[in-house]
This record gives C-alpha cells, structure tokens and sequence, in this order.
C-alpha cells in the first residue's frame, strides 16, 4: 500500500498492491499493520457502511460535531467524486476542500481524518460506495454543510441534474456551521 498526500496534508490517496492477470484481480482492501505503515496512523475502525447510488446522487457534505469520524472510502462498483473539507479552525487549510476521483477500476482509497466534512457524487449509472469509520455513527450529532457553498468553492465534475436528500438540500453554510477547534 502507498499512501500520496494530497494538497491537505492529513488527507491521504491510499493505492493497494493490486494482483491481476487473465482471471482477475485480487487486492487487500485493508490490512491494518499496512495501513499504519504506509500512513504512520494506527486508526482503530469499529463501523463498515456500505451505499449504492444512481447516477447523479450527491451525499453530503456530511460530519459529526461529537464523536467525529474518520474514515477510509473506496468504491467497489462504478465512479464517484469524493470530497473532503477541511473543519478544523486551528488548521492551516480550514475551509479549503480536496477532490478525487475514486472508482472500481482505479482501486484507489482515501483517509479522511476526524474534523472533515465528507461527500460524494456518483459519475456512472450507479456506485457502490463502502467506507470505514473510526466512531460509530451519531444522529443526533450529524451535520450538514452545503454542497454548493461559494465560499468553499468546490468544483464538482458534472453539471447534471444532482439528486439530494431533504438533509444535504437544507445543509448550511461553512460561516453558519458547527466548527471543530
């Protein structure tokens, strides 16, 4: 496993040792004594999820204010655009946002730490989406940031018709939101 920075430093691209010929493919989707070695982080999981969604659906940008998630997202069938926003306001990229394009084929995984907002927008007919947590989910502690808010300024691939949720339709605005220290 390789772990690549991107341009939020704590945020990372996971690339797993793929094994393919003829026949397939086979990878190991996680191992944790590679994970803390490729990322230095010894991130103790205690939640699976796993989504699928139809072209167009757009989820997020979701966190919890108490018992904050981290997670590790990987897609098992189709394309999304996975985004993450930095929340915490003692950091040096608060506000600023990352994308990358995660899919089946590309086999490619991304940490997000506790302290981001989260979301995804499906590419092809439909994605399964699956992804680790590092807490257990929190209702009552969820929150919404709005997917469209300019002073983020997050570049989505597509401009189609996106399909939300009543919840990700009434996120707020970063200047509104739940902050982390």
């Amino acid at each position: 496993m390789q772990a690549i920075p991107t341009s939020i430093p704590d945020v990372l691209i996971l690339e797993p040792k793929v094994f393919g010929d003829a026949r397939g493919f086979f990878y190991e989707s996680f191992n944790a004594k590679a994970f803390q070695e490729a990322t230095g982080l010894d991130a103790r999981f205690v939640q699976d999820n796993h989504s699928k969604s139809n072209k167009g659906v757009l989820r997020g940008l979701h966190y919890q204010i108490q018992n904050p998630q981290g997670k590790l997202v990987r897609v098992g069938m189709g394309e999304v655009y996975d985004v993450v926003v930095d929340l915490r306001k003692s950091s040096q990229t608060f506000g600023q946002w990352v994308g990358v394009l995660l899919s089946a084929d590309n086999k490619k995984q991304l940490w997000i730490p506790p302290g981001f907002a989260h979301g995804f927008l499906v590419l092809t007919e439909s994605a399964e989406f699956l992804y680790k947590t590092t807490d257990y989910y929190n209702p009552e502690h969820e929150r919404c940031i709005a997917w469209n808010d300019p002073s983020i300024g997050i570049q989505w691939p597509i401009e189609a018709d996106r399909q939300l949720s009543a919840k990700d339709r009434s996120g707020v605005l970063l200047a509104q939101a739940e902050l982390f220290a």
